[in-house]
């Protein structure tokens, strides 16, 4: 059997999987089998998200090859009839297709090695034919079923690859989905990505720390307007971003389904920016708290303050001067890249899928 998987995390997930899959599907199927496990890292979903097509390219490749089994991982949401795929099982031809991000983002990979278990020894069981149907003594229920998330197996037309697909529905099932978007996108790696937003950030709160005028409008503001102030910082600086990078999808669709789409794409988007953006602003709080630590004196900022320096002094500062830096770094992201804002923001595949959208719209429009 092969594993087929798209590169980046999907591959890493896979080239893990591997290292004990072999012994796990020999324990699991009780009729001493023996599965021998092989990883491929192609990008068979380059170009397309429709499922027929996908299915077909799975069952070429594995044609291709001596697999009896192939088992498709992919970190882009696929969609079918206006319901959010989970997996797509074709026990004919002995495939499957799982898409990542419909396990949620949480222990995903503790999910997906079971939804992978469960999917292969289906595969591996005895086939049905004619009228009878996929088999159904292995409804792969244990991997998919989840309290939060309802998942559920949809009809398939006759001609289809598939005999078998599971969905997810309801607005749980669509925040499941999202969060597993957003963790594919992986928001943590915006933070060295925006290199030149950093470094502005990082100026503009030096600067702010040693500024006397800075320091009594700390001193001034109330909890709830530093709170106001931290929203509304970051709130430009993820709007910033979107913006100036353009990553706000537009359809250029009018179905109800694409709408859908757009939505759950520009809600991941949100989503991970703000994210990194939070995690920018806290390493801010963090930098600026220990440079006013090792730069202030206590005499010189009481005489222009009048109000002597204490511990919460240092913290109120540190988080003002944190929204301070923040705009600073929304404007010094206007120097990056948009390529290199999207490499921080998205993933590897779900960059080249808004490439493709992009080249779409643009022959749409002309």
């Amino acid at each position: 059997m092969a594993l087929l998987a798209d590169p980046d995390a999907p591959t890493e997930m896979a080239q893990r999987m591997a290292q004990t899959l072999t012994a796990r599907l020999a324990d699991k199927s009780g009729q001493e089998r023996r599965f021998d496990v092989e990883v491929v890292s192609e990008p068979f979903t380059a170009g397309t998200e429709d499922l027929p097509t996908l299915m077909r390219r799975i069952m070429d490749r594995g044609s291709s090859e001596d697999w009896d089994i192939v088992v498709a991982l992919t970190d882009l949401p696929l969609h079918t009839h206006g319901h959010k795929l989970v997996v797509n099982l074709s026990h004919e031809h002995g495939l499957a297709l799982l898409s990542l991000p419909s396990l949620g983002g949480l222990r995903l990979y503790t999910r997906a090695r079971r939804a992978v278990e469960e999917a292969v020894l289906g595969l591996a069981g005895p086939k049905a034919t004619g009228a009878e149907g996929p088999p159904q003594s292995q409804p792969l229920q244990g991997p998919f079923a989840a309290r939060l998330a309802p998942i559920h197996p949809v009809p398939v037309s006759g001609d289809e690859t598939a005999d078998l697909r599971y969905v997810v529905s309801g607005p749980l099932g669509y925040l499941r989905v999202l969060v597993g978007m957003v963790r594919a996108n992986r928001p943590w790696r915006l933070v060295p990505g925006l290199s030149k937003a950093l470094a502005a950030a990082l100026a503009t709160g030096a600067v702010a720390t040693v500024n006397s005028t800075v320091w009594s409008l700390a001193e001034a503001l109330s909890a709830p307007r530093l709170v106001i102030a931290m929203v509304g910082s970051v709130g430009v600086m993820i709007g910033w971003l979107i913006v100036d990078a353009q990553l706000w999808h537009r359809s250029a669709e009018s179905s109800l389904e694409a709408r859908q789409r757009a939505r759950l794409y520009n809600a991941s988007t949100v989503v991970t920016v703000g994210i990194g953006v939070l995690v920018c602003y806290v390493g801010l709080m963090v930098i600026n708290l220990v440079w006013a630590l090792f730069i202030l004196n206590d005499q010189v900022f009481a005489s222009m303050t009048r109000t002597p320096m204490h511990a919460t002094g240092y913290w109120t500062l540190s988080w003002f001067v944190a929204s301070v830096a923040t705009v600073g770094g929304a404007l010094g992201s206007g120097l990056e890249s948009d390529e290199a804002i999207r490499a921080a923001a998205y993933s590897k595949r779900e960059q080249e899928r808004r490439l493709m959208l992009q080249d779409d719209h643009g022959d749409y429009l002309a």
